[in-house]
């Protein structure tokens, strides 16, 4: 790819509106230092300097679109909690339109706490909840993709098994998607592979995608038929697999597999790197780009935010500025 072409490409995602459905999440992280191990235990004692937040899991997908450029909805549950309202104020500062976030009495907004020090994580703490979403809830949401559709370019599904994201909900999603001729993109989660079926396109890591098969990937070859395999078992228009150190390969219904080399030049922290290659992948087939060059400039935004601490995103001009420096 040629700079001119990635300029004219990123140039055209300020014109695309894409909805983000799935398990939303506040991402908190609080940094500090260590100085001693704790007489109580052997463990590190973290003193806590400085606590920051940002939205996580689907709420991440949305802000890697804005910060590209692109105008993004979440649509997700969070509790009517502290941490709901803090999640909704970090979203809407990010110019992220949260008319699709329900709040459910009944839920506890989900939270990621990272212990960081000397900007190394030292420990993670979960607090969530995963029931299925209620009916009441599913209907509430599709009405109001509904009334949107018209003004988006695509939605993507971001599943991160927090009970959000349930058979019903997705089949109606992609089927009101398909009558619109508008695009559908998956990040899927181990256990609900079964339920993706016929998106325009799925986004699995290499474990992802193994566990969906039941079998490992030892070979390049092993890697290539797992991905025709993949496109059989969802039906889906095109897998993006992606593989760390060995880049992402891309397979297209009728097309050979393509390899992407990985643009990495540091890699200090992976969260929240595949967020970054499904927005940016969304992105390029919103501005009109070919499935392999919307690929291509996903796998450079990528190369940025793993070189990142913490859940980050990507910019245009990072992006740019990442690839002249390779």
């Amino acid at each position: 790819m040629q700079k001119n072409d990635l300029e004219n490409i990123l140039n055209k995602f300020s014109n695309c509106s894409i909805a983000v459905f799935g398990d939303v999440m506040l991402d908190e992280f609080c940094w500090g230092r260590v100085n001693r191990i704790s007489p109580e235990a052997p463990v590190p004692i973290v003193q806590v300097k400085t606590e920051t937040w940002r939205p996580g899991g689907a709420a991440n997908v949305a802000s890697n679109i804005v910060a590209l450029g692109g105008k993004a909805h979440i649509f997700g549950l969070i509790g009517d909690d502290g941490q709901g309202r803090r999640l909704t104020e970090e979203l809407q500062k990010e110019n992220i339109l949260t008319t699709g976030l329900i709040i459910d009495s009944g839920r506890r907004t989900s939270v990621k706490t990272r212990i960081l020090a000397q900007n190394q994580q030292m420990l993670r703490v979960d607090r969530e909840h995963t029931e299925p979403i209620d009916y009441e809830r599913q209907k509430t949401i599709l009405s109001t993709l509904s009334d949107l559709i018209d003004e988006l370019d695509g939605i993507i599904i971001s599943d991160y098994a927090k009970g959000v994201v349930v058979e019903p909900l997705f089949k109606e999603i992609v089927e009101k998607f398909r009558r619109k001729n508008k695009f559908i993109a998956v990040d899927p989660k181990l256990k609900n592979f079964q339920l993706y079926k016929k998106p325009t396109i799925i986004t699995p890591n290499t474990k992802e995608a193994e566990e969906a098969l039941g079998r490992v990937f030892e070979t390049e070859e092993d890697v290539l038929k797992g991905g025709v395999d993949l496109l059989k078992l969802s039906g889906s228009d095109a897998i993006l697999i992606t593989r760390s150190e060995n880049g992402m390969t891309l397979f297209v219904k009728g097309e050979e597999p393509v390899t992407i080399p990985t643009r990495a030049m540091n890699v200090f922290d992976v969260t929240g790197a595949g967020d970054t290659v499904i927005s940016t992948l969304s992105l390029g087939m919103a501005a009109g780009c070919s499935m392999a060059k919307a690929a291509e400039v996903a796998n450079l935004a990528a190369g940025v935010v793993v070189g990142k601490v913490g859940t980050a995103t990507a910019s245009c001009k990072e992006i740019l500025h990442h690839f002249d420096r390779l």
